[in-house]
């Protein structure tokens, strides 16, 4: 599992796809979560705007499982 570390508060879900290097634009962040192939803490999320705190685990297909980790 890889840690991706934020410097907010949170992160929006369409931008942590970016950080993660599992996207390059927001035009494929959106067609991956309308596929279904993301999980925020084991659940199904097609929200782009889905806010990620420190502890929360995204997994992606074909990408990878990330923690979102505070700085």
């Amino acid at each position: 599992m890889k840690q991706i570390v934020i410097h907010s508060e949170y992160i929006k879900l369409d931008s942590f796809l970016k950080l993660a290097d599992c996207v390059s634009t927001g035009g494929m962040a959106k067609a991956l979560l309308q596929e279904g192939a993301v999980r925020v803490n084991d659940e199904p999320e097609e929200r782009r705007g889905r806010k990620l705190y420190p502890g929360d685990i995204i997994k992606v297909e074909d990408c990878g499982t990330f923690q979102v980790a505070a700085e």
